[in-house]
């Protein structure tokens, strides 16, 4: 169960099937994306693939000596785009390939729109979905929810996106949903009846133990995307922010032009691929052993190139050379970036509250340790909203809440309003009233057990202390243990024995901390492989704007990010 390698299999398999020759691949915003995520473009170009265009570009060159590959979601527009396309071709052959479900009558348009017979075939390659890691995918779909029910036009995307997973892993599964979430429901009935409707697609040969699909709400756990993180993947995540493997680092004081926008892929970046789920203590470990190779490969100045094997010697290594000193730049000023927001923002104090405050139940405590940090004039404005939202969400019901007092000392801080409404829009997404799981107090003897010797044996470290809920949920899962009665199952088909193939769906987005908590459950767990997905992949801030949304106080987006950016 690997996303990244189905998608790139898909990719490779429309190149080759057009032949030998010169080509374009001819994409639409979204499948832009999802081709850049697992491709580079210098691993195109070595496939004959020498242009890349979009479907909605208007002043295209007309090239009759390229062959056109078409990699589309199965929209009205890009179906009418193909229409006006073909009517008046630009190249010579055209291989269509819908990373969906296409209906027929849109085939037959298309059919009737191909009067010059360029066409030499249409397929369906289920790619319909970004793969951020081999156990991670996302759909890049932001404010997903109107209230408590899906935002119209996104419970279809999502359906398609979810359908076109399963399909790529080749899986027909048995759905499970979160009870509390009338929006998990929603969604596993209309997978459901995609299913129903295509079953000829989902006809797979059986396996021993069905696969299972479990789709849960993010609102169910509102505390693991408020968190700072201490990985390297979340990590820039939170304080940088990936956008498809991108960093925008060209705010970093001093940056050189070429290191503006860099790429972080697992596939092609060795070292990132190593230190994904690494502290960061342990990245400044090996950045600086990365370092120290490099000193030792990098040519010497005054290298003499006398004879002629010297120089192939020279040239030989070069490329390679040239690459490492590529990935060192990169890293260097990633890790420096990070390290110096780390300082000024002070977040070592912070993330040590915001843990005491997500995995302890001591109220006075925490009060002491939130007031005390909003004391501190260096706390950037993000930083003072999240501490209170967290106080608000755990101690929500606290006959001694300070709320007020926290809220009036946002105020006095001159924290904008927008900002400190949004404390109160976080309470009603993912409060006690919402909530379908015991997210804050553990209630079962087993869960308090774990709690009390977790506290006799000490912290092993202050800052990663933190499970996310869907850790406990999976564990339940696999231990065969997930209660009917809050995660029932669709229909009349249900599990008897452990799960092995297990997709996850997070509604309202998945985080960096739910996919490495999966990726450490698929180390320890053998014969159990678990894929996560969410509508999109958060950090604080793009969760709060999910928030926002979805209770009703929705903000342009881009004034919206540009409003608290994480740099001072």
């Amino acid at each position: 169960m690997n996303v990244t390698l189905a998608v790139k299999q898909y990719i490779s398999k429309m190149i080759e099937s057009s032949g030998a020759g010169m080509k374009v691949l001819l994409m639409d915003k979204e499948t832009t994306s999802i081709v850049s995520v697992v491709y580079t473009q210098s691993e195109i170009l070595q496939k004959e693939v020498y242009l890349f265009e979009r479907i909605d570009s208007q002043n295209r060159d007309s090239m009759k000596h390229l062959k056109a590959i078409c990699f589309l979601r199965p929209t009205k527009e890009n179906v009418e785009h193909l229409i006006q396309e073909l009517r008046r071709p630009k190249y010579s052959v055209y291989f269509i390939y819908f990373s969906n479900v296409i209906s027929k009558s849109e085939i037959k348009a298309l059919a009737e729109a191909d009067e010059q017979e360029v066409v030499a075939e249409v397929q369906e390659f289920y790619g319909d979905f970004i793969a951020v890691n081999p156990h991670l995918f996302s759909l890049n779909l932001q404010g997903v929810a109107r209230g408590r029910s899906w935002e119209a036009s996104m419970l279809s995307h999502c359906t398609q996106g979810l359908t076109s997973v399963l399909l790529a892993l080749k899986k027909c599964p048995i759905i499970r949903y979160q009870l509390s979430s009338d929006m998990s429901k929603r969604l596993a009935e209309s997978v459901k009846q995609i299913i129903t409707k295509e079953y000829e697609l989902f006809d797979f040969r059986k396996t021993e133990v069905p696969p299972l699909l479990l789709i849960l709400d993010r609102s169910d756990d509102a505390i693991t995307p408020l968190l700072n993180q201490w990985t390297y993947q979340a990590m820039v995540h939170e304080l940088l922010g990936l956008n498809n493997n991108r960093i925008d680092l060209s705010r970093v004081p001093g940056i050189s032009k070429d290191l503006r926008e860099v790429v972080l892929s697992a596939e092609n970046d060795e070292f990132y691929a190593n230190n994904l789920y690494l502290n960061f203590g342990e990245i400044g470990t090996n950045i600086k052993n990365l370092m120290e190779d490099f000193q030792k490969k990098k040519p010497k100045d005054q290298q003499k190139l006398e004879s002629i094997a010297d120089m192939k010697a020279f040239v030989d290594n070069y490329p390679q050379f040239k690459k490492m000193s590529g990935t060192v730049s990169k890293h260097v000023t990633v890790v420096g970036e990070l390290s110096r927001l780390v300082s000024d923002r002070q977040l070592m104090e912070v993330s040590e509250v915001e843990q005491e405050l997500a995995c302890q139940n001591d109220h006075s405590n925490a009060q002491q340790s939130v007031r005390r940090l909003l004391q501190n004039p260096r706390l950037s404005e993000l930083d003072a909203v999240r501490l209170v939202m967290l106080y608000a969400l755990r101690y929500e019901r606290h006959s001694s809440s300070i709320l007020p007092a926290l809220m009036e000392e946002l105020n006095r801080r001159g924290v904008s309003e927008r900002h400190r409404r949004m404390v109160q829009c976080v309470v009603e997404y993912g409060g006690k009233r919402v909530r379908g799981s015991d997210l804050i107090t553990p209630t079962d003897a087993v869960a308090i057990t774990k709690q009390f010797f977790k506290g006799l044996k000490g912290v092993e470290n202050v800052y990663t202390q933190h499970q996310p809920l869907l850790h406990d949920t999976l564990d339940q899962l696999i231990k065969g243990r997930l209660k009917d009665s809050q995660f029932p199952y669709l229909g009349a088909s249900s599990l008897r024995d452990r799960p092995q193939d297990i997709i996850v769906f997070l509604i309202g987005g998945a985080t960096y901390e739910e996919a490495l908590s999966v990726y450490n459950l698929n180390r320890i767990t053998p014969g159990v492989r678990i894929v996560l997905g969410g509508s999109s992949i958060h950090n604080t801030k793009s969760f709060l704007e999910e928030v926002m949304s979805a209770t009703g106080h929705s903000s342009d987006r881009a004034q919206g990010s540009g409003r608290y950016s994480n740099r001072r």
